[in-house]
């Protein structure tokens, strides 16, 4: 009889090796990444490497992200209960289970309809409800700002516009900026209506395609 995988300790195991031990400390994002079942986010042939130190690939030429860069951006991110939080690029839906089990209010936008589909699934499935849409992510979704943060799960040559104006006054935008095969995560904080960015080093994600990203 095959030995059943002990997901939980092995929930545990990634938020003390990769998480803590590389400084993340925020107890909403720690407690939220405990929780949330990564390997009901990946394809079923890659569900014993759900909590490696890796991205994982999940079809169309999509990625999950490594878990110390969702915590990363999360903290970066800094949202709290209640929060209206703009997630662009669903993917996997990890990083969106991730804020609403921290408490946000969760809107998301991917462009490859069949992704979006099977993360609005397995979301409900574990009882989370955030509000996905299909569409071009880098114009932002205007009929629900402000939003108090942005999170952007692929890498754009320059932050878009539409996601600045959309920013509240005093939130916060995390995001991978750069070329096509490396950027810089920068966290952007609205002050009198620009950008303070800061810079948090090198990272690698997929192209953010649309009409203020990537052709």
């Amino acid at each position: 009889m095959e030995e059943k995988t002990d997901f939980e300790k092995l929930r545990r195991l990634m938020v003390d090796y990769q998480i803590r031990s590389r400084g993340i400390k925020n107890k909403r994002v720690i407690s939220a990444l405990i929780k949330v079942p990564r390997e009901e986010f990946v394809p079923d042939e890659l569900k014993q490497s759900a909590y490696d130190d890796c991205p994982l690939p999940i079809g169309y030429g999509q990625t999950i992200s490594q878990p110390y860069i969702v915590a990363l951006m999360t903290e970066l991110a800094d949202p709290k209960a209640g929060m209206r939080v703009l997630e662009i690029g669903t993917g996997s839906g990890y990083q969106t289970a991730i804020l609403c089990e921290i408490g946000c209010e969760v809107f998301s936008i991917e462009r490859i309809s069949e992704i979006a589909e099977k993360a609005e699934n397995t979301l409900k499935k574990l009882g989370y409800n955030p509000r996905i849409f299909i569409g071009d992510g880098t114009a932002g979704l205007q009929d629900y700002q402000p939003y108090q943060a942005i999170i952007v799960t692929a890498g754009a040559p320059d932050i878009p516009e539409p996601l600045i104006e959309q920013l509240d006054e005093g939130g916060r935008i995390v995001i991978p900026v750069g070329d096509l095969f490396s950027q810089t995560l920068i966290r952007g904080i609205k002050n009198k209506g620009k950008l303070i960015t800061e810079n948090y080093g090198g990272c690698q994600f997929v192209p953010l395609k649309g009409k203020y990203g990537w052709k």
